[in-house]
This record gives structure tokens, sequence and C-alpha cells, in this order.
């Protein structure tokens, strides 16, 4: 017989002093964009070229979910992420919220079939034309990755937000989790660090912050394809995306996840141009210091590595690179595989036997 804990919200004084609805400009779903906004903003949307094979309903007659057309024998991937601006150009924005939130399909070997799109957006405040370039920068990526657009949902939000919820496929017994690390794989990144100390010197507008911004939608806006079919053709088993808890948070849950130790080597990171220099001048964000304390226990910086090296690994990264675990024997065929296809893929580690407990050395 199944077992549900009720809660009196009265009970907490607490609880009794929350208004919700205090911080709330709409109740509910009257806080929906507008329909005539919203139906001006889709109309500027390019075709969809995958739409007419991929979805058994409609997107042009305001249904409120989508039927999607599967392949025999595939398993589903789903993920979703979304989040305030990382740039100031709507349209950038637009692609790199889009391709970090494929990337969770990517990490997994996956390959994206359809998405929705998440949006919050100040509509009686901002042209609608800013909106209409953030999802055109979604739709561009989506189209890039070869997956439909399958609807979404908006909210008139003082703060701008977007993402996707996306739906991806998997060979059933062929994909990549972030619990099978094994002794003796190579770490390979397919990204150069540094997105969170870079995009806080954008928001502050520091020196030539143009720049600096051009770098980081480079980056961020580039799909992790390549690493994807890596995973796929190489049989890999374990990997995952490099996003908001740095590469040393995400390594640390993997080994966690798989009850091994890990290895980084601190000189072979590879940082974005500028990133350190920033970093050395205070441009760290907030989240690289939450990320080195939540995981400072499990820890171990060896004497001599730079400390601005500490915070590239745990700079918190948007749409960052993949992570992947890759046996000495396939090493060289994944490096040209990923040189093959353009991404700047590095050897940055090693997984260790775990002997006490799951730790990260940096050496």
């Amino acid at each position: 017989m199944p077992l549900f804990c009720v809660r009196n919200p009265l009970t907490s004084d607490a609880m009794n002093t929350v208004k919700l609805l205090a911080k709330s400009a709409s109740a509910g779903c009257a806080a929906k964009i507008p329909p005539a906004e919203l139906a001006g903003v889709l109309q500027a949307l390019p075709p969809d070229p995958f739409a007419k094979d991929r979805l058994l309903s409609s997107t042009g007659c305001n249904e409120d979910a989508a039927i999607l057309r599967l392949p025999d024998g595939k398993a589903l991937v789903q993920t979703v992420d979304f989040f305030p601006p990382v740039v100031n150009d709507p349209y950038s924005f637009g692609q790199i919220a889009a391709a970090n939130a494929l990337s969770d399909v990517y990490a997994m070997g996956g390959e994206p079939w359809c998405a929705m799109n998440l949006v919050c957006f100040p509509i009686r405040e901002m042209p609608r034309e800013v909106l209409s370039a953030i999802l055109e920068g979604g739709a561009a990526k989506l189209a890039e990755a070869g997956a439909a657009q399958a609807g979404g949902h908006s909210v008139d939000d003082p703060q701008i937000k977007y993402g996707l919820a996306v739906s991806g496929l998997v060979e059933q017994n062929a994909f990549a989790s972030n619990d099978r690390l094994a002794p003796g794989d190579a770490l390979v990144l397919t990204k150069p660090l540094g997105t969170g100390i870079l995009a806080t010197a954008i928001k502050a507008e520091w020196q030539d912050y143009e720049s600096t911004e051009r770098v980081l939608v480079a980056t961020a806006a580039r799909l992790n394809a390549g690493p994807a079919r890596v995973v796929r053709r190489l049989g890999l088993r374990a990997a995952t995306d490099v996003t908001g808890f740095g590469l040393g948070g995400h390594l640390l849950e993997m080994a966690v996840a798989s009850f091994a130790g890990i290895r980084l080597e601190a000189a072979a990171l590879p940082a974005l141009p500028g990133a350190l220099e920033l970093a050395g001048m205070g441009f760290v964000p907030a989240g690289c210091h939450a990320n080195k304390q939540h995981r400072k226990a499990q820890t171990r910086v060896a004497p001599g590595v730079d400390p601005l090296l500490v915070d590239l690994a745990f700079d918190p990264q948007t749409s960052g690179g993949i992570v992947l675990a890759v046996p000495p024997q396939k090493l060289p065929d994944a490096l040209a595989m990923l040189r093959d296809s353009g991404d700047d893929a590095r050897v940055v580690g090693e997984v260790l036997p775990c002997r006490d407990q799951p730790v990260l050395l940096m050496e």
C-alpha cells in the first residue's frame, strides 16, 4: 500500500508569513505572453524542415502538447535546461541556450529528435523583435542539430530566460552515462574553459567586452554533436557535459557515481582567450567559489598548482564541452575523430582506482 506524507501548511509560523502572490506580477496562466504578441513572434520564425516527418500533431493549430513519431528500437532521452542571458546579443543568446540544452542529449551519445521552447520575457517592456531574435537563434541551432520544433511555453516575466525541453534518441544498449568510469580511462575535454569568467567580465562591461562576447559566443554556441558521434561509433560508456558545476564538479559527480578517482593535469586545462587574465583581475563568478567550497573535501590540489587554474577547473560553464572517458586503446581514434569534426579536444586527466573515497587530484 503506497504511503503519502501529508503536511499541514498551517503548522509553521514561517509558512504563514509567506505570500507567494506578493512575488508574482500575474497569477497562474494569466502570466502567459498575450496571444496577439506571441502570434506575431511565432509567425516570424522560419519553417521547420523536420516537423512533417517527426510530429503527428501540428504546431500550427495551437495544440497544448505534441505527438511524436519514434523509430523502432530506440530509447528516449529527455532533458530540460533554461537560464537568463549570458551575452547581450539576443540571437546569440538564443543559440547558446539551445546549444546548452542539446548538450545533455549529446553527452549520452544521443541524437536530438525534437524540442520545445521555454520562454520568459518582459513583452510589455521590450520590443517583441528581441524575443523573435532569441527564438530565431534557438531555431537555427535546432535546425543544425536536425531536431524538430514541437512548440513550447511562454511567460510574461520581468527577467528574460530561454531554453529548451529536448527529446533525443539513443540505442537501448549503447549510450554513455556518468556512472561507468573505469580505471585507466583517459579524460578528453572537447571545449576550452572559462565561459563563466568571460561572462562576468562582459556583464561588468570591462574594457573591450564586445570582443570578449564574440569569444564567448564562438565556443558556447557550438554544438557538441562531434563528441556524441564519438560516443556512438566507439561505443564509449562514460561521458558528461560540463556546465554549471564546472569541470571539477562534474568530474566528481562521475567519480562518486562510478566509485573512482580522478587525476586532473592542471597544466593541460585549455582556457579561452583572456580567461586566465580576467580571473587574475578578479572576474571570477560567485558560482566558481560555491563550486570549490562544495567539493573542497573531495579535492586535493598539489603544491605549486596555480590557484587560477583551480578557479578555471571550477568555473561554471555555460554550454561547455563534453568530457569523454576513453579507454587507452580507443584514444587515438577518438582524438582523430574529434579533430575531423573541428573540436578542440585535449586529454586533461585520467581515471584512477578508488581507495577510500572518490577524490579529484589536481597535479
